[in-house]
Protein backbone atom coordinates (compact mmCIF):
# COMPACT_ATOMS: atom_id res chain seq x y z
CA UNK A 1 0.00 0.00 0.00
CA UNK A 2 1.40 3.67 -0.63
CA UNK A 3 1.98 5.63 2.66
CA UNK A 4 0.66 8.88 2.16
CA UNK A 5 3.50 10.50 4.27
CA UNK A 6 6.55 8.56 2.78
CA UNK A 7 9.84 10.54 3.31
CA UNK A 8 10.23 12.39 0.08
CA UNK A 9 13.26 10.73 -1.22
CA UNK A 10 11.44 7.21 -1.12
CA UNK A 11 8.49 8.61 -3.01
CA UNK A 12 10.78 10.25 -6.13
CA UNK A 13 12.41 7.19 -6.24
CA UNK A 14 9.60 4.67 -6.26
CA UNK A 15 7.73 7.63 -9.19
CA UNK A 16 10.48 8.01 -11.02
CA UNK A 17 12.98 5.20 -10.76
CA UNK A 18 16.11 7.58 -10.19
CA UNK A 19 18.40 7.56 -7.04
CA UNK A 20 18.27 10.67 -4.80
CA UNK A 21 21.40 11.60 -2.79
CA UNK A 22 19.39 14.11 -0.36
CA UNK A 23 16.34 15.54 0.84
CA UNK A 24 14.12 16.45 4.20
CA UNK A 25 13.59 13.25 6.60
CA UNK A 26 10.04 14.42 7.05
CA UNK A 27 7.49 14.41 4.86
CA UNK A 28 6.90 18.09 4.75
CA UNK A 29 5.18 19.29 1.26
CA UNK A 30 6.52 20.57 -1.06
CA UNK A 31 9.77 18.89 -0.46
CA UNK A 32 12.69 19.64 -2.31
CA UNK A 33 14.70 16.14 -3.17
CA UNK A 34 18.47 15.97 -4.81
CA UNK A 35 19.28 13.45 -7.37
CA UNK A 36 22.22 11.31 -7.82
CA UNK A 37 23.03 13.87 -11.35
CA UNK A 38 23.09 16.61 -8.60
CA UNK A 39 20.05 18.22 -10.16
CA UNK A 40 16.90 18.95 -7.23
CA UNK A 41 12.94 17.85 -8.08
CA UNK A 42 9.77 18.88 -6.02
CA UNK A 43 7.96 16.70 -4.01
CA UNK A 44 4.33 17.80 -3.25
CA UNK A 45 1.53 16.07 -1.54
CA UNK A 46 -2.05 15.94 -2.76
CA UNK A 47 -4.83 18.34 -0.31
CA UNK A 48 -7.51 15.31 -1.10
CA UNK A 49 -8.32 12.74 -3.64
CA UNK A 50 -8.23 13.37 -6.71
CA UNK A 51 -5.67 16.49 -6.56
CA UNK A 52 -2.79 15.06 -7.67
CA UNK A 53 -3.92 13.40 -10.82
CA UNK A 54 -6.04 16.85 -11.52
CA UNK A 55 -2.36 18.92 -11.06
CA UNK A 56 -0.89 16.50 -13.13
CA UNK A 57 -3.70 16.84 -15.70
CA UNK A 58 -2.97 20.87 -15.49
CA UNK A 59 0.29 21.35 -15.84
CA UNK A 60 0.42 18.46 -18.90
CA UNK A 61 -2.68 20.19 -20.68
CA UNK A 62 -0.73 23.54 -20.08
CA UNK A 63 2.19 22.68 -21.42
CA UNK A 64 0.89 21.29 -24.58
CA UNK A 65 -0.26 24.92 -25.71
CA UNK A 66 3.29 25.38 -26.18
CA UNK A 67 2.98 29.14 -24.88
CA UNK A 68 3.71 29.32 -20.79
CA UNK A 69 6.12 27.48 -18.84
CA UNK A 70 5.72 25.01 -16.42
CA UNK A 71 7.66 22.64 -14.73
CA UNK A 72 7.11 18.66 -16.13
CA UNK A 73 5.74 16.35 -14.33
CA UNK A 74 8.32 13.05 -13.79
CA UNK A 75 5.64 11.38 -11.95
CA UNK A 76 2.59 10.86 -9.85
CA UNK A 77 0.53 8.48 -7.64
CA UNK A 78 -2.79 8.98 -5.53
CA UNK A 79 -0.91 11.61 -2.98
CA UNK A 80 2.22 12.63 -4.31
CA UNK A 81 3.54 14.99 -7.55
CA UNK A 82 7.06 14.70 -8.11
CA UNK A 83 7.92 17.72 -10.98
CA UNK A 84 10.50 19.68 -11.90
CA UNK A 85 12.59 22.64 -9.75
CA UNK A 86 12.25 25.91 -11.05
CA UNK A 87 15.69 28.01 -9.73
CA UNK A 88 14.42 31.23 -8.49
CA UNK A 89 15.52 34.49 -10.25
CA UNK A 90 14.16 38.35 -10.38
CA UNK A 91 10.72 39.99 -11.63
CA UNK A 92 11.68 42.30 -14.88
CA UNK A 93 9.60 44.21 -17.26
CA UNK A 94 11.44 41.72 -20.34
CA UNK A 95 10.33 38.47 -18.62
CA UNK A 96 6.74 40.05 -17.61
CA UNK A 97 6.20 41.11 -21.22
CA UNK A 98 7.05 37.92 -22.41
CA UNK A 99 5.28 36.17 -19.78
CA UNK A 100 1.79 38.12 -21.02
CA UNK A 101 2.65 37.02 -24.48
CA UNK A 102 2.61 33.82 -23.42
CA UNK A 103 -0.65 33.70 -21.28
CA UNK A 104 -2.50 34.99 -24.09
CA UNK A 105 -1.17 32.39 -26.26
CA UNK A 106 -2.45 29.87 -23.71
CA UNK A 107 -5.71 31.26 -23.33
CA UNK A 108 -5.73 31.29 -27.19
CA UNK A 109 -5.52 27.62 -27.13
CA UNK A 110 -8.67 27.09 -25.95
CA UNK A 111 -11.00 24.73 -24.39
CA UNK A 112 -13.86 22.32 -25.32
CA UNK A 113 -16.17 24.18 -23.23
CA UNK A 114 -16.46 26.49 -19.64
CA UNK A 115 -15.54 24.37 -17.22
CA UNK A 116 -14.28 21.34 -18.41
CA UNK A 117 -11.44 19.76 -16.93
CA UNK A 118 -7.54 19.08 -19.03
CA UNK A 119 -7.48 15.83 -20.59
CA UNK A 120 -7.76 12.53 -17.94
CA UNK A 121 -8.06 15.25 -15.28
CA UNK A 122 -10.65 14.03 -13.05
CA UNK A 123 -14.29 16.37 -12.85
CA UNK A 124 -13.53 16.44 -8.98
CA UNK A 125 -10.52 18.42 -8.85
CA UNK A 126 -9.09 21.25 -6.13
CA UNK A 127 -7.89 24.76 -6.15
CA UNK A 128 -5.88 25.29 -3.01
CA UNK A 129 -7.27 22.94 -0.36
CA UNK A 130 -10.96 23.84 -1.64
CA UNK A 131 -12.84 21.02 -4.00
CA UNK A 132 -13.74 22.74 -7.36
CA UNK A 133 -16.11 21.05 -9.76
CA UNK A 134 -15.10 20.79 -13.35
CA UNK A 135 -18.98 20.53 -14.97
CA UNK A 136 -19.20 22.20 -18.59
CA UNK A 137 -21.70 24.48 -19.58
CA UNK A 138 -22.84 26.64 -22.41
CA UNK A 139 -22.60 30.23 -21.37
CA UNK A 140 -19.85 31.77 -19.57
CA UNK A 141 -22.13 33.54 -17.21
CA UNK A 142 -24.16 31.16 -16.38
CA UNK A 143 -21.43 28.48 -15.79
CA UNK A 144 -19.69 30.96 -13.43
CA UNK A 145 -22.45 31.66 -11.16
CA UNK A 146 -23.63 28.01 -10.36
CA UNK A 147 -20.42 26.28 -10.67
CA UNK A 148 -17.96 28.96 -9.65
CA UNK A 149 -19.05 31.78 -7.23
CA UNK A 150 -23.25 30.42 -5.85
CA UNK A 151 -21.34 26.79 -4.41
CA UNK A 152 -18.60 28.91 -2.13
CA UNK A 153 -21.01 31.45 -1.11
CA UNK A 154 -23.46 28.56 -0.08
CA UNK A 155 -20.57 27.12 2.04
CA UNK A 156 -19.65 30.67 3.11
CA UNK A 157 -23.21 31.26 4.35
CA UNK A 158 -23.69 28.24 5.83
CA UNK A 159 -19.95 28.45 7.99
CA UNK A 160 -21.63 31.88 9.06
CA UNK A 161 -18.43 33.50 7.33
CA UNK A 162 -20.74 35.51 4.83
CA UNK A 163 -24.45 36.09 6.55
CA UNK A 164 -27.94 35.53 5.35
CA UNK A 165 -28.67 39.18 4.61
CA UNK A 166 -24.89 39.80 2.62
CA UNK A 167 -25.39 37.26 0.72
CA UNK A 168 -27.83 39.14 -1.54
CA UNK A 169 -25.46 41.37 -3.31
CA UNK A 170 -23.61 38.40 -4.40
CA UNK A 171 -26.47 37.05 -6.16
CA UNK A 172 -27.75 39.98 -7.59
CA UNK A 173 -24.20 40.48 -9.72
CA UNK A 174 -24.85 36.51 -10.75
CA UNK A 175 -28.11 37.66 -11.76
CA UNK A 176 -27.10 40.69 -13.75
CA UNK A 177 -24.09 38.63 -15.02
CA UNK A 178 -25.28 38.59 -18.78
CA UNK A 179 -25.46 42.20 -19.00
CA UNK A 180 -22.31 42.54 -17.16
CA UNK A 181 -20.24 39.74 -18.73
CA UNK A 182 -18.89 41.93 -21.80
CA UNK A 183 -18.96 40.57 -25.61
CA UNK A 184 -19.28 36.84 -25.34
CA UNK A 185 -16.07 34.92 -25.88
CA UNK A 186 -14.82 31.48 -26.86
CA UNK A 187 -13.63 29.07 -23.59
CA UNK A 188 -10.16 29.93 -22.71
CA UNK A 189 -7.42 27.61 -21.38
CA UNK A 190 -7.20 28.98 -18.00
CA UNK A 191 -4.12 28.39 -15.36
CA UNK A 192 -6.88 28.69 -12.73
CA UNK A 193 -5.16 29.63 -9.98
CA UNK A 194 -3.21 32.45 -11.23
CA UNK A 195 -2.17 34.12 -8.31
CA UNK A 196 1.35 35.91 -7.65
CA UNK A 197 2.31 33.24 -5.22
CA UNK A 198 1.93 30.38 -8.67
CA UNK A 199 4.11 32.95 -10.99
CA UNK A 200 7.61 32.30 -10.71
CA UNK A 201 10.37 34.41 -12.07
CA UNK A 202 12.74 32.51 -13.28
CA UNK A 203 16.87 32.30 -12.77
CA UNK A 204 16.85 31.89 -16.78
CA UNK A 205 14.58 34.63 -17.06
CA UNK A 206 11.72 33.73 -17.83
CA UNK A 207 8.12 33.24 -15.95
CA UNK A 208 7.33 29.68 -15.47
CA UNK A 209 4.10 28.86 -13.64
CA UNK A 210 2.99 25.91 -11.02
CA UNK A 211 -0.29 24.86 -8.87
CA UNK A 212 -2.62 25.16 -11.80
CA UNK A 213 -6.69 24.34 -11.11
CA UNK A 214 -6.77 24.39 -14.94
CA UNK A 215 -10.11 24.62 -16.89
CA UNK A 216 -11.61 25.75 -19.64
CA UNK A 217 -12.90 29.54 -18.35
CA UNK A 218 -13.06 33.16 -19.59
CA UNK A 219 -9.81 34.76 -19.95
CA UNK A 220 -10.29 37.38 -17.98
CA UNK A 221 -10.42 35.47 -14.89
CA UNK A 222 -6.74 34.34 -14.92
CA UNK A 223 -5.79 38.32 -15.30
CA UNK A 224 -8.42 39.20 -12.29
CA UNK A 225 -6.56 36.84 -10.17
CA UNK A 226 -2.77 38.58 -10.84
CA UNK A 227 -4.25 41.71 -10.50
CA UNK A 228 -6.08 40.28 -7.02
CA UNK A 229 -2.94 39.37 -5.19
CA UNK A 230 -0.77 41.98 -6.45
CA UNK A 231 1.66 40.00 -9.44
CA UNK A 232 4.95 42.11 -10.01
CA UNK A 233 5.25 43.77 -13.09
CA UNK A 234 1.87 43.66 -13.84
CA UNK A 235 1.31 46.11 -16.34
CA UNK A 236 4.44 44.73 -18.36
CA UNK A 237 2.53 41.32 -18.34
CA UNK A 238 -0.74 43.17 -19.72
CA UNK A 239 0.91 45.15 -22.46
CA UNK A 240 2.58 41.38 -23.64
CA UNK A 241 -0.62 40.33 -23.34
CA UNK A 242 -2.38 43.08 -25.64
CA UNK A 243 0.34 42.89 -28.44
CA UNK A 244 -1.13 39.37 -28.79
CA UNK A 245 -4.55 38.92 -27.92
CA UNK A 246 -6.51 42.03 -27.45
CA UNK A 247 -9.05 42.58 -24.44
CA UNK A 248 -12.81 43.60 -24.86
CA UNK A 249 -13.56 47.12 -24.48
CA UNK A 250 -14.38 47.63 -20.68
CA UNK A 251 -12.45 44.75 -19.42
CA UNK A 252 -11.08 46.52 -16.30
CA UNK A 253 -14.76 46.96 -15.17
CA UNK A 254 -15.35 43.25 -15.39
CA UNK A 255 -12.57 42.66 -12.70
CA UNK A 256 -14.49 42.82 -9.12
CA UNK A 257 -16.70 40.49 -11.09
CA UNK A 258 -13.90 37.74 -12.20
CA UNK A 259 -12.58 38.28 -8.59
CA UNK A 260 -15.78 36.75 -6.81
CA UNK A 261 -14.46 33.34 -7.42
CA UNK A 262 -10.95 33.95 -5.65
CA UNK A 263 -12.53 35.52 -2.87
CA UNK A 264 -15.08 33.48 -2.22
CA UNK A 265 -12.85 30.22 -2.01
CA UNK A 266 -10.68 32.45 0.51
CA UNK A 267 -13.90 32.99 2.16
CA UNK A 268 -13.85 29.50 2.66
CA UNK A 269 -10.54 28.54 3.38
CA UNK A 270 -9.21 31.58 5.54
CA UNK A 271 -12.50 33.46 7.03
CA UNK A 272 -14.16 36.82 7.79
CA UNK A 273 -11.56 39.22 6.32
CA UNK A 274 -12.03 37.44 2.76
CA UNK A 275 -15.98 37.64 2.77
CA UNK A 276 -15.67 41.79 3.13
CA UNK A 277 -13.53 41.86 0.09
CA UNK A 278 -15.82 39.66 -1.78
CA UNK A 279 -18.87 42.09 -0.74
CA UNK A 280 -17.02 45.35 -1.81
CA UNK A 281 -15.80 43.71 -5.37
CA UNK A 282 -20.14 42.81 -5.75
CA UNK A 283 -20.99 46.13 -4.41
CA UNK A 284 -18.23 48.08 -6.96
CA UNK A 285 -19.43 45.23 -9.98
CA UNK A 286 -23.38 46.53 -9.50
CA UNK A 287 -22.37 50.31 -9.14
CA UNK A 288 -20.68 50.65 -12.47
Amino acid sequence: MIERFEDPGLTVSRLTGRRVTGGPVAAVSPAEVSLEDGTTVMVKRGDGPGAVRAEAAGLRWLAAAGAVRVPAVLGYDEWSLVSERVPAGSPGPGAAVRFGRALAALHASGAPAFGAAPPDGPEEAYIGRAPMRNTRGDDWPSWYAEHRVLPYLRTAVDAGTVRPGEAGVIEAVCERLPALAGPAEPPARLHGDLWQGNVLWGADGEVHVIDPAAHGGHRETDLAMLRLFGCPQLEQVLTGYEETHSLAEGWRDRIGAHQLFPLLVHTVLFGRGYAEEALSAARATLAG
